[in-house]
């Protein structure tokens, strides 16, 4: 048994030494023959990688928002047949932001929101920003963490107080290099004194700069800054993930009881669902990448095609060659073996090169795009592992055809 192991093992050394040196006498021709795999293999690479990156950067802009959050937003504005879009009209009151956080079991911690674009002004600078109203609890349900100082507390909140938590590229634009804690910024005329600095987030959903804006409490900003009284959303968050729906539709019949609303396509409320969006985005992403990869994929069946073109010129070629094989003692199973060999390594060694080739190319995509390509060990696998099995089916045929031939007519073929 362990002889004849070693007597096959030593005989398909053999014919890979013969079916190399053939590839060696060609140079020029298999490295066109495998560019088609290398082609094919770098595509696939490339584009799942960069369908991975950019499915990556939008989960990520989602869960840049806060973990297991919903939003409800005043319905929209329309005058004169023009929409004010979400939150411009008058209908989310503070009464209604209690009602939630108390009669709905699932939500967690609850932020009302008032928001308007302000000059501020300090440090000789002045920067149009957006100031926002929130509660203590905004950070915790942003997941958003400060960089220096504190958040302001329920104290603050109660009692309206001047205090602000500070955006980075605000504080840059009106400090500059200096601590901004402790400085002071007027908004509306109104002295603040700013007790915290956000951390770097980012842009966020919709491309807007998240680090470009002043916090302070929602009470302050709708006494002192907007004089409004009622809210643009309310940002809530639910315990966990698997009671998002629940926690949705229990929101969504209170706020209809509440403000007397028997039609169900007459809300005047619309509540963003983050992970609906999460999920849709998620869905998307994998729709396009597994696309994007199937389209690459049709370059390795045409560098297959190409391959078993090759073989078959080779055959013709070598058709000599393979009757004195035949003649002194060649079995037909040895000549397939030669041949299937070849595509092989020529796929394989295509395979190597094209990992590489994309791997290089989604990351010079991923720069120019201005984000991080994520290349799979399973896409490499995959690729690697097609191109082997496109070598063997496109190769299969021609060795076929090489291991019937008839040799008494091989050795007359001129």
């Amino acid at each position: 048994m362990i002889s004849w192991f070693k007597n096959a093992l030593l005989q398909i050394a053999q014919t890979a030494f013969i079916a190399l040196r053939a590839l060696r006498r060609n140079k020029m021709r298999s490295i066109l023959t495998a560019l088609g795999i290398i082609i094919g293999v770098a595509s696939v690479v490339a584009m799942v990688a960069v369908g991975n990156g950019a499915q990556a950067r939008i989960t990520a802009q989602v869960s840049a928002l806060g973990q297991n959050l919903l939003t409800v937003f005043s319905g929209s504005k329309n005058s004169g047949g023009v929409s004010g879009g979400l939150g411009s009209a008058s209908t989310i009151t503070l009464a209604d932001a209690d009602a939630m956080a108390r009669e709905v079991p699932a939500v967690a911690a609850t932020s009302p929101e008032d928001s308007s674009t302000q000059q501020a002004i300090a440090n000789g600078h002045n920067w149009s920003t957006t100031v926002v109203g929130e509660s203590e609890n905004y950070l915790k349900i942003r997941s958003w963490k400060l960089a220096a100082g504190s958040m302001f507390d329920a104290r603050d909140v109660r009692g309206a107080a001047k205090v602000a938590v500070i955006g980075s590229k605000t504080a840059t634009e009106l400090f500059g290099p200096l601590n901004p804690i402790g400085q002071n910024v007027r908004l509306n005329k109104i002295p603040f004194t700013i007790i915290g600095l956000l951390e770097t987030k980012g842009a966020g959903m919709g491309g807007a700069n998240q680090d470009d804006r002043i916090i302070i409490p929602y009470t302050t900003a709708m006494k002192r800054i907007t004089g409004n009284k009622y809210l643009r959303s309310v940002n809530i968050q639910i315990a966990s993930a698997d009671r998002m729906e629940t926690a949705q539709q229990q929101i969504t019949s209170l706020l209809r009881q509440r403000h007397r609303i028997r039609d169900v396509n007459s809300d005047d409320f619309n509540i963003f669902n983050q992970k609906e969006i999460a999920d849709t985005v998620n869905s998307i992403s994998m729709v396009i990448t597994l696309l994007l990869g199937s389209v690459a994929g049709i370059s390795l069946i045409v560098g297959g095609i190409g391959i078993m073109n090759i073989m078959l010129v080779s055959v013709t070629e070598r058709t000599r060659e393979i009757g004195i094989r035949i003649a002194v003692g060649a079995e037909p199973s040895d000549i397939r073996l030669q041949f299937l060999i070849e595509a092989l390594t020529l796929s394989l060694l295509g395979g190597l090169i094209g990992v590489l080739c994309g791997v290089g190319a989604s990351w010079l995509v991923a720069v120019v795009a201005g984000f991080k390509a994520v290349v799979s060990t399973g896409s490499i696998f995959l690729a690697f592992g097609v191109s082997s099995i496109i070598g063997i089916f496109f190769g299969f045929y021609p060795a076929h055809k090489a291991a019937v031939l008839d040799p008494i007519v091989a050795l007359r073929y001129e």
